[in-house]
């Protein structure tokens, strides 16, 4: 199995046609949700138009004209099939808000016909779709930046020059959590005809053929093991991309999990409503949790991340940043006080959105033909999305499973291998490069 999902930052982007002085013309495929969010970011860029608007929800299509009427004057192309709107020459970036299981397959396509990609996190649903999503950046050399927008966030960057300074001493532990107090349960609804104006066999996909049924569809296709890899990939990949960001981590050497549907055991969803894995580094090990219908987390927060050091732990979120420092044990010859000097809690900056800093990245990258101007690429942004996804395959196999660096895959084990591998399905088949 390849391991190019953990290969060097990608080469500079093959030949564009946006210059400086031109305006980039965009394209979205899916726009309900994150996809119309990316989208209407770009748009706050003067230099910026969207062409083309790509969904297989004709009301959604609908629903977007009449947003997109009140900030423009250029009336985009509307397309069901995202192949059409890749034909359309005078694009030069798409949108990516699709659900997971669609990403790979979409990205591939784009950067094939020549366009660049912003694609929603996570970048993909199975280790090898995001080791192919790397190789298709490379091959067609397209600027593709990935969803994951903490890291053009001014306070998360400040808090890795903290980390990285070693003033916190030898870090051992990090702790990455989403306590989400706002779900809940999902409830159980029979199958039933898709809605009028809904092409439901081009949302499935490549996914297992299935009835319609609404529970599966927008928004709660996270929680369903066809479509996504529930919270530990929907909000796990921000929080653990800034800890393996922070720890210049790429791969675990183990990795253990547990838990179940234990809030909600007869609700309609597949994914754990409860869970931890341990995730074994070099050095360090990382716990991630999560829970549904809590909301205080470790250190009373909802999310975030703690850098556990021997000086201090650095506990960064949405919301700012603090450090606790650590006291010195009675007795502890050598040292006098504290090891570190207090730092300053740090707030994030009002009225600064950091998913307009990250499209903002996107454009100016596009712009310059220099993916490594990037924030977030795509072979930064596949690093959490397949730490995540091994973090699912220990919990489905029930068991710690170890991690071979140098192959790409698990060791002696040929039930954890399996589930590294897209299987598609409906006529579609997984990307070849």
């Amino acid at each position: 199995m390849a391991s190019s999902a953990f290969a060097p930052a990608i080469m500079k982007a093959a030949g564009s046609r946006i210059s400086p002085l031109d305006k980039l013309q965009i394209g979205v495929i899916g726009c309900k949700g994150m996809g119309w969010a990316d989208t209407n970011s770009m748009l706050k860029m003067d230099d910026v138009d969207l062409v083309g608007i790509c969904d297989v929800d004709q009301g959604v299509i609908d629903e977007r004209l009449a947003n997109y009427g009140k900030i423009r004057t250029n009336k985009p192309k509307t397309y069901g099939d995202y192949r059409e709107l890749l034909n359309d020459k005078s694009i030069d970036a798409v949108v990516i808000g699709t659900p997971d299981h669609w990403h790979c397959k979409q990205m591939v396509d784009a950067v094939a016909e020549g366009k660049h990609v912003y694609v929603e996190k996570p970048v993909a649903n199975t280790i090898e779709e995001a080791n192919i999503m790397v190789k298709a950046a490379e091959k067609y050399g397209k600027v593709v930046q990935t969803g994951q927008w903490q890291r053009s966030g001014p306070h998360y960057r400040e808090a890795i020059d903290l980390l990285w300074s070693g003033k916190l001493g030898q870090i051992r532990l990090v702790k990455v959590w989403a306590y989400q107090g706002w779900m809940k349960p999902v409830p159980v609804l029979p199958d039933s005809a898709p809605p009028e104006g809904v092409d439901y066999k081009t949302w499935l996909g490549p996914a297992p053929t299935r009835p319609f049924n609404p529970n599966r569809f927008h928004f709660n296709f996270r929680w369903f093991w066809d479509y996504a890899g529930g919270l530990q990939t929907d909000w796990g990949v921000h929080e653990i991309d800034i800890a393996l960001w922070g720890m210049k981590a790429i791969a675990p050497k183990s990795i253990m999990a547990s838990g179940g549907k234990l809030a909600y055991p007869d609700d309609a969803s597949e994914t754990p409503d409860t869970l931890q894995t341990t995730f074994e580094y070099d050095g360090f090990n990382m716990l991630w949790e999560h829970a549904t219908g809590i909301d205080w987390g470790p250190y009373k927060r909802r999310e975030g991340i703690a850098f556990i050091g021997n000086n201090g732990t650095l506990i960064v979120n949405r919301d700012g940043y603090e450090v606790l420092v650590e006291r010195i044990p009675e007795g502890y010859s050598g040292y006098s006080g504290n090891r570190m000097e207090p730092i300053e809690a740090v707030k994030r900056p009002e009225g600064v959105s950091y998913l307009d800093l990250h499209t903002k990245n996107f454009a100016e990258a596009i712009k310059a033909n220099d993916p490594s101007m990037l924030n977030t690429p795509i072979d930064k942004g596949s690093l959490a999305a397949i730490n995540c996804q091994m973090g699912n395959i220990a919990y489905k196999t029930k068991r710690k499973v170890f991690w071979d660096q140098e192959k790409g895959q698990f060791k002696d084990d040929k039930e954890a291998n399996k589930l590294t591998q897209p299987v598609y399905n409906n006529g579609w088949e997984v990307p070849e490069l």
